[in-house]
């Protein structure tokens, strides 16, 4: 697998991988109706990387500084695996190299805002990367479903 830059001619790769989680509106706080060109915007606007085998786009993430100023120095990511590579490592790989390009690029500390307590998958990967939940928000997100679920803040120093 090779984890890369994003560049603009990723644009469309990208977009068939972020499209569906979007839309799917239950793990992401992004208007599901969102348009290619601001979701692109949204996902690209910082360091923004790809997960390839083959040519093959099999995930996608992003780092960008959680806060402005005096919060700077803690970046937050997010990250999406392709549906057809769901299960197969991928997420674990890119967030270890997330972590280490964060500190390479002067993060002193990774920390997930928002990260749904439905979304039990990915919160066992990053409790087993060593993140700490240090919050959680009751009834934070209105799953389609119209059922509620909590939404936990995770932290790691790098």
């Amino acid at each position: 697998m090779i984890l890369r830059k994003a560049v603009r001619d990723d644009f469309d790769c990208l977009w068939t991988v972020l499209e569906p989680v979007f839309r799917a509106g239950d793990t992401y706080a992004i208007d599901p109706n969102i348009s290619r060109g601001d979701a692109l915007t949204y996902w690209t606007k910082h360091h923004c990387y790809v997960a390839e085998r083959d040519g093959n786009l099999l995930g996608t993430f992003y780092i960008r500084p959680n806060q402005q100023g005096g919060g700077a120095h803690v970046c937050n990511c997010g990250y999406i695996t392709a549906k057809r590579a769901q299960g197969k490592g991928v997420a674990r790989e890119m967030l270890s190299f997330s972590l280490q390009e964060a500190k390479r690029l002067g993060f002193e500390a990774m920390q997930y805002n928002f990260v749904l307590a439905s979304n039990t998958r990915a919160i066992d990967t990053w409790l087993r990367a060593g993140f700490a939940e240090i919050g959680r928000i009751p009834m934070a997100f209105r799953l389609p479903t119209g059922t509620y679920t909590d939404a936990l803040i995770l932290h790691r120093f790098l």
